[in-house]
């Protein structure tokens, strides 16, 4: 059986696989312009870059696109930079914005005026409902076994479902997907799709860097571990030097605050450590990896790894 179709306003993709959007520096042109051409639905992290660069990646993603695909950003409430960066993406006709950790009212309202789907991530089917009533043209429900930060204790799928019943517009199920027969449960429970971030950083054209892939390949279950950041929420993240020094809720000094976040505790910088690890030191800096990274021991082409989850779908359908 083949995936079914999944439909967010104008955009129809061969797979109804979204890859998630990834910063710092994770997932930008290379790694969104990978999935798009493969047939998924590629996204740009706008966090931690320059307005300016997040301009010069949507229009080296969407240069790069061969025949039809779809390239859209991803931007969180939590930064102070949201409207600008939103704003930005829209101004270079990116497919869609995608956004988390908070509602935007104006956010619905700027995509009614350009005409650009706008997607939320969110983690209750409460949730869910008020995006919906603003005008979200789809919904991202992550479970509590994402990478990065979560806004929830629950696993995916005891959320999905509860979610995919308060809604009419499009279930996108994400955290802790990591196969087809992954993505045929989310389906079978009514998903219209599913978002992957975790199994895409170890592509080669993610635009991580080698040191950061390789921790996601050598990575085992008992490397996960849960940190409290600075926004505030838990997020996960693969045991290091930089994880033993904030446990315990320690700090860490400040070196050169750019004051990037609406509401920050200060105890370290989130930003710097996920500059960090972009940056190739991935012991000093945050790793962020969903609960399942420890199920990958190899880099693949995107495109195989889509193949890989097609053939793993149809197996199991």
């Amino acid at each position: 059986m083949r995936f079914p179709q999944l439909r967010i306003g104008h955009m129809m993709p061969k797979f109804p696989i979204m890859q998630g959007g990834m910063g710092v520096g994770i997932s930008l042109s290379g790694l969104s312009s990978a999935v798009a051409n493969a047939g998924g639905i590629g996204t740009i992290s706008g966090t931690g870059i320059s307005i300016e660069d997040l301009r010069l990646h949507i229009r080296k993603a969407k240069a790069s696109i061969k025949g039809e695909g779809y390239i859209g950003v991803n931007v969180l409430f939590a930064m102070n930079d949201f409207a600008e960066k939103m704003k930005a993406a829209i101004e270079e006709k990116a497919d869609f914005i995608i956004s988390g950790a908070g509602i935007s009212r104006d956010m619905y309202s700027w995509g009614r005026e350009s005409g650009t789907p706008v997607i939320s991530i969110v983690s209750s089917a409460r949730l869910a409902k008020m995006s919906e009533r603003l005008g979200a043209s789809a919904v991202v429900v992550e479970g509590n076994e994402a990478g990065g930060h979560l806004g929830t204790e629950r696993p995916l799928f005891d959320i999905l479902q509860e979610v995919v019943e308060a809604v009419q517009i499009p279930v996108i199920a994400a955290g802790g997907i990591m196969t087809g027969r992954d993505i045929a449960h989310a389906i079978r429970i009514g998903a219209s799709g599913v978002q992957m971030g975790t199994r895409f950083v170890a592509s080669h054209e993610c635009d991580a860097p080698l040191s950061f892939k390789e921790k996601y390949v050598h990575a085992k279950q008992e490397d996960i571990v849960m940190v409290k950041t600075t926004v505030g929420l838990e997020g996960r993240a693969i045991k290091n030097h930089f994880t033993e020094q904030i446990s315990d809720n320690k700090k860490v000094k400040i070196k050169n605050c750019i004051d990037c976040l609406k509401n920050c505790s200060y105890r370290f910088c989130t930003m710097d450590s996920l500059i960090t690890s972009m940056d190739g030191d991935c012991e000093n800096g945050l790793v962020f990896a969903g609960a399942r990274v420890h199920e990958i021991n190899e880099i693949l082409p995107v495109r195989t790894i889509i193949n890989n989850l097609k053939t793993e779908y149809e197996a199991c359908v």
